[in-house]
């Protein structure tokens, strides 16, 4: 009875102990959203928060409730939207594939570096160093974080200078977060015309470090029939919405910074 006495009493705690955590899951038992798993199974699950959201469970939950539209992912592309269209009943749903483009042709044919850099190949760490590598402030310094967070092998450094291969890219952003420099963006996949620079200094300073970088003169800006190139901080933008790749800012560009994607 000594031995079967504490045997019995633990037994009678642990019963009681189950018991309590039962029924406390069914009480406290968060209700399960069978149509946001059922959309959460669909998508790619790269977590990259392209789509505007957390990562694949948030938007998923996001559809659920209506307050997301499908086609939305683009690492999951045509394939992930239409199997998310069909769950939540919206038919066939069109998604525009991005890609990411760099904004800097500064490669070492068009600028050099300010210092001999011997540190940490990190474009974020060399970023910390007086603004960076690169005689522009604005430049990719071409350490390669962005191929570094690029999944899908779309990135490579040439000459000093990221490379972007839209076939390959899956339009994630992950490339666009890890860049410290911010010169990458997300644009539709189809014929356009970029602008490959980011500079936004007065056009004495950038020529001064860069035989290629914009200047904002604006020939672009008058020669676009559709007005889909502006200046803003001394460098030129294109609205990929309005631009119907004829090609005439490109021609216009006296720095050729201006290309067709």
């Amino acid at each position: 009875m000594e031995i079967l006495t504490p045997i019995l009493i633990v037994g009678i705690i642990g019963l009681l102990a189950g018991v309590i955590l039962a029924v406390a899951s069914i009480v406290m038992a968060v209700p399960k959203d069978e149509k946001a798993e059922a959309l959460e199974e669909v998508l790619p699950g790269a977590n990259c928060g392209a789509c505007g959201f957390s990562g694949c469970p948030g938007y998923a939950a996001a559809m659920a409730k209506g307050e997301a539209q499908p086609g939305l992912c683009s690492p999951g592309g045509a394939e992930v939207a239409r199997r998310c269209g069909e769950i939540l009943g919206a038919g066939d749903v069109q998604v525009e594939a991005k890609t990411a483009l760099v904004h800097c042709l500064g490669s070492y044919d068009n600028t050099t570096d300010k210092m001999l850099y011997d540190g940490l190949q990190s474009c974020a760490a060399a970023a910390q160093l007086m603004g960076g590598i690169t005689s522009c402030r604005y430049g990719c310094m071409g350490l390669g974080d962005c191929q570094q967070a690029c999944e899908y092998g779309a990135i490579q450094i040439c000459n000093g200078l990221a490379q972007v291969d839209p076939e390959q890219c899956r339009g994630c952003s992950k490339c666009v977060a890890a860049c410290p420099k911010g010169i990458l963006s997300l644009v539709p996949r189809r014929k356009q015309a970029v602008v490959r620079c980011s500079n936004c200094d007065k056009a004495k300073d950038t020529m001064a470090v860069c035989k290629i970088g914009c200047i904002g003169c604006g020939k672009c800006v008058r020669t676009c029939p559709c007005g889909a190139v502006t200046v803003e901080n001394g460098v030129a933008k294109v609205d990929p919405q309005k631009c119907t790749a004829c090609g005439q800012c490109v021609e216009a560009c006296p720095r050729h910074v201006i290309t067709l994607l």
